[in-house]
């Protein structure tokens, strides 16, 4: 089911390209973020705010696939998709499974580096950071090491969410979207069958 880890580079302008091939409905979004990459060279670094940065988050789901882990953000003070800051790492999947496993304690890994979800949002102004905008990149993830979460600094609390409770804990549209995103490929991911798209981001003969 756990795709092996991938030798070569991430591109996420590659990655971006095959999301708009698989959600043409988002290319407006898409360009957004293809428009970044291009006009700010330090759009991986968290102190780029005009307009933002890029940001990975993790939809991570438990080894049934029924369960995404939530947390309860401290700052934000809702319920979120585990994820954060780049920190000057282009390699965005792995941003995003860094900080799935920081802000939970679990060990987890990717179950395919193609894009799950994207969504550009504002951040409020705060202490002497302006106020500016998280292009967040989303991937799913699994965890691999059971369900004995550590609730870390960044967060109240964590959650495994049961998918048809999820509105129970939150309405947030883009976190709804991802839900239906990952229910339509729920099937074939948890298969450890890799989506035709995900070659692009695979060397020949890795993961399977």
């Amino acid at each position: 089911m756990i795709q092996t880890p991938c030798p070569n580079p991430f591109d996420l302008s590659d990655a971006l390209s095959d999301y708009r091939q698989r959600y043409p409905a988002e290319a407006t979004v898409v360009d957004e973020f293809q428009s970044l990459l291009s006009g700010r060279a330090n759009c991986f670094e968290r102190d780029c705010f005009r307009p933002g940065h890029v940001t990975g988050s993790a939809w991570l789901v438990d080894d049934s696939g029924e369960h995404v882990l939530l947390t309860h953000h401290r700052k934000l003070n809702a319920w979120l998709q585990l994820g954060g800051h780049s920190d000057g790492d282009p390699d965005t999947a792995a941003v995003a499974q860094r900080e799935a496993e920081e802000e939970s304690g679990l060990a987890a890994e990717l179950l395919s580096r193609a894009i799950l979800d994207i969504d550009v949002h504002e951040i409020p102004a705060r202490k002497a950071d302006p106020a500016h905008f998280h292009f967040d990149v989303r991937f799913v993830l699994v965890s691999c090491s059971g369900r004995d979460y550590v609730v870390s600094d960044e967060s109240h609390d964590l959650a495994w969410v049961p998918l048809a409770r999820l509105q129970q804990f939150t309405t947030e549209t883009s976190i709804l979207r991802m839900a239906r995103k990952w229910t339509a490929r729920r099937g074939q991911l948890m298969s450890g069958v890799p989506a035709e798209s995900d070659s692009s981001f695979f060397s020949p003969g890795g993961p399977r």
